[in-house]
């Protein structure tokens, strides 16, 4: 029950633990990281859009416009609602806010 998962992120190199039944955006967050804008943490708006590179993950429930089958077979997945099985090699690709959305959602800034 007490088990941690490592997830390393591709570009910035930084890695960090997400205890297990825990979304990945979750624990980024509780450990003060920010890699992915986020926005409603549901599933729904697809700012948290991440690539899996490697590793074994479940997912909750996410919108198919934002992760449509075929961009999940290619494993984009939505941040907030994946769930690490091992360890997790992930890349962010932040997407920019389109035009009058950016009070509507808190943007995050990149891993350091």
């Amino acid at each position: 029950m007490g088990e941690f998962l490592q997830v390393t992120e591709q570009c910035s190199g930084q890695s960090f633990r997400c205890k297990a039944g825990q979304s990945v955006l979750k624990a980024m967050e509780q450990q003060g990281l920010k890699c992915v804008p986020v926005g409603c943490r549901g599933g729904g708006c697809g700012f948290c859009k991440v690539t899996v590179l490697s590793g074994d993950y479940s997912c909750g429930k996410m919108s198919r416009v934002h992760v449509p089958p075929e961009a999940l077979a290619q494993g984009q997945v939505l941040a907030c609602r994946i769930y690490p099985l091992t360890d997790l090699i992930i890349e962010c690709r932040p997407q920019q806010p389109a035009a009058g959305h950016m009070n509507e959602h808190t943007t995050t800034k990149a891993m350091r």
